[in-house]
């Protein structure tokens, strides 16, 4: 059983910059992969990074690509995303989840919003 807790969101200002965190708590695995997922009002979920615990390898989503960046601290077991140059259209609910296998995320975190003005 993994447990994801998600802070540091926010209201900001676009352009401004913001950092959230993942604490992760349970057995967690090097092969384990953490993601990074939002959603907007009246929008579906859609993917924003993931990261390897143990190799790294981070992937991101089109749109966040240059901006974000995702990284993870093993010894606090806590991943963090960068949010750099962030846009109103970043405006979302961001969901920090841990997949197992890779094939699908099994645990997921509450949520932390994320508002940008213009």
């Amino acid at each position: 059983q993994v447990q994801l807790v998600e802070s540091g969101g926010g209201s900001v200002q676009a352009g401004d910059s913001l950092r959230l965190s993942c604490a992760a708590s349970g057995r967690i695995f090097d092969n384990y992969k953490m993601g990074w997922f939002r959603q907007a009002p009246g929008k579906e979920r859609e993917f924003v990074s993931q990261i390897t615990w143990g190799i790294g390898r981070p992937s991101y989503a089109d749109s966040v690509k240059g901006r974000f960046i995702i990284s993870r601290d093993n010894a606090k077991t806590t991943v963090y995303l960068q949010m750099n140059m962030v846009k109103p259209e970043d405006t979302a609910v961001y969901y920090c989840a841990c997949s197992i296998l890779g094939l699908k995320y099994d645990y997921w975190g509450q949520g932390t919003q994320v508002t940008v003005s213009s």
